[in-house]
């Protein structure tokens, strides 16, 4: 389980208190089934309905999660939001329950016969409609995202604004100076290299590797916590996954690369300097997890991430 940041949610004897006294007894079978860094989730029934009740310091989150329930479709299934308030603490979100198992507790195997339901989705997310929102990188709970080009939102992973949830970051990378020369080289590389990008802008759900994803008889059945929402090119989600194999031995006889221009061939869509692209966005997401890994001080995890930054940047 990932370790709490910031105030801890309500634990389970707290959340089955506040939950019996919002529904009475129409509300039962509270038992914890999720925790992540900034939230902790609660299945249970609610008028004989399966539900899922998260609890967290802040909405913005659970905001965002209701935005993208918006885009969901058979091949983007997102669970749909019934309620957002005030908790004791923080706020509390009730969703909708989808069942599976995390994407990655598959082996190779099971990751082999998930792809195709993976790629749909990305596919789906590609040809979401975001007209109506503006900007690229990360989103917010108004649904638009800060910056004025793609180019621009790669970059600023170099910032530490007081308004991130992780000020302070730079900070508190100062004792690790591996860490920090991966993180100066590997900025000096992306620099060079985000002119070569696109400007599509796209939804990007940019966190698929962290209990976000549900898997079933090799078929993707949720995609949760859209906290990390982003607008920029398709390929950034792909990206996540051709860097993120050091974490998972088992996925390591996968070419996720070639499996994708595989399946993009097969669809007819062209994809022009794709290597080249992921290049890109494995280092960002390499700059982005060692900023948040300073922030909670994770040395191992910084060791870990300032090598493979290192490998993409080549």
């Amino acid at each position: 389980m990932t370790s709490m940041i910031g105030n801890a949610p309500l634990d389970a004897a707290a959340a089955t208190d506040f939950l019996a006294r919002r529904y009475g007894d129409r509300a039962s079978g509270v038992v914890e089934i999720g925790r992540g860094a900034w939230a902790v989730a609660y299945g249970f029934v609610l008028n004989g309905e399966a539900r899922v009740a998260r609890f967290g310091a802040q909405s913005d989150d659970f905001v965002k999660d209701r935005i993208a329930a918006a885009y969901s479709s058979p091949g983007l299934p997102i669970p749909r939001i019934f309620e957002i308030g005030e908790a004791p603490g923080g706020f509390y979100a009730i969703s909708e329950r989808a069942y599976g198992g995390y994407l990655e507790a598959l082996d190779e195997a099971g990751m082999r016969a998930a792809l195709p339901s993976v790629f749909a989705a990305h596919d789906a997310a590609r040809l979401a409609d975001v007209s109506r929102t503006s900007g690229y990188g990360g989103w917010d709970a108004s649904g638009n995202a800060p910056h004025a080009t793609w180019h621009d939102a790669l970059l600023a992973v170099s910032g530490d604004a007081p308004s991130s949830r992780i000020r302070g970051w730079r900070d508190r990378m100062a004792p690790y100076p591996a860490a920090r020369a991966a993180f100066d080289e590997g900025l000096d590389c992306l620099r060079g290299l985000v002119a070569a990008c696109p400007s599509g802008r796209h939804l990007l759900h940019s966190d698929p590797v962290n209990r976000n994803i549900l898997v079933d008889g090799g078929r993707v059945t949720a995609i949760l916590d859209w906290g990390c929402g982003m607008y920029g090119d398709f390929l950034y989600d792909l990206a996540h996954l051709t860097f993120s194999t050091c974490w998972f031995p088992a996925w390591r006889g996968i070419d996720f690369a070639g499996e994708a221009e595989r399946h993009y061939e097969a669809i007819g869509l062209d994809v022009p300097a794709m290597r080249a692209r992921l290049r890109c966005y494995e280092i960002h997401i390499g700059l982005d997890a060692l900023a948040y890994n300073a922030f909670c001080q994770r040395p191992d995890a910084l060791e870990l991430i300032a090598r493979r930054t290192l490998e993409a940047v080549g």
